[in-house]
């Protein structure tokens, strides 16, 4: 049986490289920073937040509703509907589109649910030509990599690295790693493929139900180059992305691209409400697992969530142990919500890797309640027995020894005194994972127990 990999042992590798590990904290850290100075030059940005949450609200309480008469509203502007209840039917359903229509050649743009459901290797696996034309996604499709970020999915990876990639897959030159030419390089190589590509393939970020159209946000225009080009236009989405009204619209663009990067809006707002003359468009609706996380009371508001990345830029355990730690599609504190309810025993340490700050549900834009979900998580997770053997006798001792005032005062001074006692060498040793970046403060002659007795006033 395989063991499962948990978040400490897989964010290990991440950490051994301290540097990386330092620019990776200033680099997200710095997209904070301006996600906080493009919200600040709003005044109405927490009733934005609160409209967006209250919107939301709504359609996560009428989803089967609204899903119907989204669902009619985009077949009469001739939009071909598709339901998909999981990865497998999604899949299936896109290779039968690319079958019948005699397709070879495709262009992707960035898809968090596509890569949810492994739609690039189920393609290639049957022979098709899959080009991810967002950079970012390109880079880390060259390097075999999956995005260690839902926004910036190469994050991790500095300049000259993508210089080397690029020279291996591109030609570049050796060494090269200014931006400028790096972007040339890739516009040349995928100019080549957009020409070529018989079908493109999108997410969505909004679906709406008033007008049965959708929007693709984007900062490069690759989806619109793509999907213009192409006769044949697949168009991917989660049932949670519907809001209800066009006029609820403006809401989240004023949200997103603050949350996401700092930015006023996304360089490119794509509207979709019907094929053009001679193309085709599909619109793919996937459950896989959102329904059963609806279901769940304490869990079912993750569903608001828009994709913007801020909870991540902001999480002090992301920003020092890298997307990859997660081992999810949607890493940080809101794939720590959303994965356990896909595989609670393979994601059963995630909703552990926070320090439950509450960073991550003050800049939510959606105002997702997040750190509290994570601690909700955990009680779940306790209680079907997915902890670690190690932490539940812990627990279990810290739990008798806080329940007992004699018994902790006397653990207290024997602590006290053996810390006093014991080499530093012993204490930061690689035996004592805590001792291996911390100082311990030097061990009080008292406890505030005894200097109070000693010190109150008759």
């Amino acid at each position: 049986m395989a063991k499962i990999m948990t978040h400490a042992s897989a964010a290990e590798a991440f950490l051994k490289d301290s540097d990386r590990t330092q620019w990776h904290d200033e680099t997200l850290w710095h997209v904070r920073k301006k996600r906080d100075t493009a919200a600040q030059k709003l005044p109405e940005w927490e009733q934005l937040r609160e409209n967006a949450s209250m919107v939301k609200d709504y359609v996560l309480s009428n989803m089967d509703t609204l899903l119907e008469t989204f669902e009619k509203n985009a077949k009469a502007n001739g939009i071909e509907v598709l339901w998909a209840k999981d990865a497998a039917e999604h899949n299936a359903h896109v290779l039968r589109i690319l079958q019948e229509n005699h397709v070879q050649n495709i262009v992707k743009s960035k898809s968090i649910l596509t890569e949810e459901c492994g739609l690039n290797h189920f393609l290639e696996d049957k022979g098709y030509d899959v080009v991810d034309t967002d950079l970012g996604e390109r880079i880390i499709q060259f390097n075999k990599q999956v995005p260690s970020h839902i926004v910036m999915p190469a994050i991790h990876l500095k300049k000259k690295e993508i210089g080397d990639i690029f020279h291996t897959h591109l030609g570049t030159d050796s060494g090269a790693d200014d931006p400028s030419y790096l972007t040339e390089a890739a516009r040349i190589h995928l100019r080549e493929k957009f020409i070529r590509a018989n079908a493109a393939i999108t997410g969505v970020n909004f679906g709406i139900v008033e007008s049965g159209g959708f929007v693709v946000c984007t900062n490069e225009g690759n989806a619109d180059m793509g999907t213009h080009l192409a006769d044949l236009h697949i168009a991917c989405m989660g049932i949670e992305k519907l809001i209800p009204r066009k006029a609820d619209l403006g809401v989240y663009l004023r949200l997103l691209a603050r949350s996401a990067t700092g930015q006023s809006i996304t360089n490119y707002t794509s509207h979709f409400h019907r094929p053009r003359p001679g193309k085709k468009l599909y619109l793919i609706l996937v459950d896989n697992g959102r329904t059963e996380q609806l279901g769940r009371e304490d869990f079912r508001n993750s569903l608001k969530c828009i994709r913007c990345g801020a909870c991540m830029n902001t999480c002090p355990i992301y920003r020092r142990s890298s997307g990859f730690s997660y081992n999810s599609t949607v890493p940080g504190p809101i794939g720590s919500i959303l994965s356990p309810g896909m595989d609670l025993k393979k994601h059963s340490t995630l909703p552990f890797a926070s320090t439950l700050c509450g960073s991550c549900s003050d800049v939510c834009p959606v105002k997702i309640n997040i750190h509290e979900q994570l601690y909700q998580w955990r009680q779940v997770i306790t209680q079907a027995g997915h902890e670690s053997p190690s932490k539940k006798w812990a627990m279990k001792l810290g739990g008798k020894v806080m329940g007992s005032p004699s018994w902790y005062d006397f653990l207290g001074k024997t602590a006290r005194s053996a810390l006093k006692l014991t080499p530093k060498k012993l204490v930061y040793s690689r035996v004592n994972t805590w001792g291996k970046n911390r100082d311990l403060p030097d061990s009080p002659k008292e406890s505030f127990k005894d200097w109070y007795l000693k010190n109150r006033k008759s």
